[in-house]
């Protein structure tokens, strides 16, 4: 049975601050001495490197640590292109969020009436678009059955799925729930949601993102790769922990398709973010339906929860909203201030590094440092600690812990 990564998530033992700092010499709110310091500790706790874009009000920061490439031991840069998995479905969802405020489709629709042919009968008729982008549809993830092994790693790598191939191996695993009971992230409601964009627009939803959000943005570093394995422009290298120092850079991403496939830089993701949260890409009521969240865990919903195509982690020091990507040998977190007034994003060149190990790995703990110095500046001092673990919803199917 394949079970899901956890990664361990901010926490601390000191009392929430206010997300602003004074004023500083080097800008609101940004120490880069600590933040390059919080970043270093990422590589010296075991990752071979990582890279991150911070902003605080109009200042930017882009720091990178450690090596990129092990091969060569050529160094990080701030400015690397990297996939960043899961945080595509934000980018997804904001298109498809986009085809209702125009009008072509409603929340409450049921998948059924545009994807008969996918989704087909009652389960048609009892999952909307709505559940599809919160993960409450109760459909299996489709990755769980395709990346159940460390033999699949290799295997996955070049092998190419068309979405109605995921889409029928996430519908032949057994439902997580009943439509609508509960929150089970499920990557193939990201395909279902990709199938949706191409039904009521006419054209493949990869481009219909790039026409609505990327090309607009000016996300020149953003794109999809399609069936491309490499990633074009500078990049590190993605090591798998399991397997070694083998590089997993170059890697067939169809498997992931809208629920995944995404490359991107962090300067880019914060651009991304930053637009989506202030309203340039969304109306007011459908930002503000899509920033409703169900809970991770309603026994513990003060973790926060997942909104449409876009999470809510609650920290010490408020509210954050964005998104994870965990994929084969790479990670990225994207996290903002509902506001965006400050955001933090970075990327982690090594995956999986945490199986079958009983609590979080020490980059787990340096990478929550790194955040509470991003976006908790006052609370990012020796009496802090990552306390708590939260279930990250990347693609991260093979794993060895539940969520």
């Amino acid at each position: 049975m394949a079970l899901c990564l956890v990664l361990a998530v901010l926490n601390t033992v000191v009392p929430a601050p206010a997300l602003a700092q004074p004023d500083r010499a080097d800008g609101p709110g940004l120490d880069r001495a600590a933040l390059q310091r919080a970043l270093d500790a990422i590589p010296e706790a075991g990752a071979p490197g990582t890279y991150a874009a911070v902003r605080a009000g109009r200042s930017g920061w882009g720091g990178a640590a450690g090596i990129a490439d092990l091969s060569n031991a050529r160094p990080t840069r701030p400015d690397l292109r990297h996939r960043v998995g899961s945080i595509t479905k934000t980018f997804v969802s904001t298109a498809l969020l986009q085809l209702v405020d125009e009008g072509r489709l409603r929340l409450d629709d049921p998948v059924g009436r545009w994807l008969p042919q996918h989704v087909p009968g009652e389960l048609g008729q009892q999952v909307t678009v709505r559940m599809l982008l919160n993960h409450t549809s109760g459909l299996g993830n489709y990755t769980d059955a395709i990346l159940s092994s460390l033999a699949a790693v290799e295997q996955m790598r070049t092998t190419i799925y068309t979405p109605a191939e995921l889409v029928a191996i996430g519908l032949g695993l057994p439902p997580t729930g009943a439509p609508g009971e509960k929150y089970s992230y499920s990557n193939t409601n990201y395909i279902l949601a990709g199938l949706i964009i191409k039904r009521v627009t006419g054209n493949d939803p990869t481009a219909e993102v790039v026409r609505r959000i990327i090309r607009p943005l000016k996300l020149t570093d953003t794109y999809f790769p399609g069936s491309d394995p490499r990633i074009r422009g500078r990049h590190a290298g993605a090591y798998f922990a399991p397997l070694g120092v083998r590089n997993f850079a170059e890697y067939n991403m169809t498997w992931a398709w809208t629920a995944g496939e995404l490359v991107a830089t962090m300067a880019d993701l914060n651009t991304f973010y930053r637009a989506l949260l202030d309203g340039r890409l969304l109306s007011a009521p459908t930002l503000e339906e899509m920033l409703t969240v169900v809970p991770f865990d309603p026994a513990q919903p003060e973790i926060g929860g997942y909104g449409l195509g876009i999470y809510e982690m609650r920290t010490p020091c408020g509210s954050l909203w964005g998104h994870d990507g965990v994929v084969v040998g790479q990670i990225t977190f994207s996290l903002h201030s509902r506001d965006a007034s400050r955001q933090a994003s970075f990327g982690l060149n090594i995956s999986h590094y945490g199986l079958f190990l009983p609590e979080a790995h020490p980059i787990d703990e340096a990478w929550a440092r790194f955040l509470l110095a991003a976006h908790c500046p006052q609370d990012a001092g020796p009496a802090t600690r990552a306390a708590t673990t939260l279930p990250t919803p990347g693609i991260d199917s093979l794993a060895v812990r539940t969520r």
